[in-house]
């Protein structure tokens, strides 16, 4: 019960400080109070994992927050999580991918899923503020604004993480880690909809198990 209580807490924690951000700053980009979430929420998992939160209750968990972003796209319970200029789809594909990767590594293989989730939360989540408030190249692809400070935000954080995770599993710096960031960073500038917020990380978690823990 104590588990569920910590990790209720620091989801609760997260929402409140994007509450407090958007009225401090009604005015603010939207996309920056969506980010605080999408970035905030990337440590749940390393902490549910020290919680020793075994895997059928963290999809169960999962589960039922998928479901509740499927209601809030009807309801806007949480209207900051959808506040954005375009049509997506994003935070189901962000539930629904830890959901998978959940039931792919939680015990198998807990590197690569937090791998594939720390990416998609830290690479993507910056790679967005940094990309809509900074002037650089930038590009359309499917309707989609690219940019240059953007996409090098993404890489680097992607080869950080993929750096660091490598380094606690005692494997040595490769160029492995380059070509995953490289493909988390391609598969990024396919966003329409939100897409990216599923094949990145699911992608990521999969050539990490492949390239780096086996």
């Amino acid at each position: 019960m104590l588990k569920v209580f910590v990790i209720c807490i620091y989801i609760f924690s997260i929402f409140f400080l994007s509450s407090i951000f958007e009225k401090d700053k009604p005015n603010d980009n939207n996309e920056i109070k969506r980010k605080i979430i999408h970035i905030g929420i990337g440590p749940l998992i390393p902490i549910a994992q020290l919680l020793k939160i075994d895997q059928n209750s963290a999809l169960f968990f999962t589960g039922i927050i998928t479901c509740l972003v499927l209601i809030n796209y009807n309801y806007k319970i949480f209207p900051s999580i959808e506040d954005v200029d375009r049509k997506s789809f994003g935070t189901l594909f962000y539930c629904f991918s830890l959901f998978i990767l959940i039931f792919l590594f939680w015990d198998k293989d807990p590197y690569s899923l937090i791998t594939g989730f720390f990416i998609m939360t830290f690479g993507d989540g910056l790679a967005g503020l940094i990309g809509k408030n900074t002037n650089s190249r930038s590009w359309i692809l499917f309707k989609q604004k690219k940019s240059f400070f953007g996409t090098i935000t993404m890489f680097l954080t992607s080869l950080i993480v993929i750096s660091i995770i490598g380094y606690a599993q005692n494997n040595n710096f490769n160029l492995n880690y380059f070509t995953i960031a490289f493909i988390a960073t391609l598969l990024e500038q396919f966003s329409i909809l939100g897409i990216d917020n599923f094949i990145v990380p699911i992608s990521s978690a999969l050539c990490f198990n492949f390239f780096v823990s086996n």
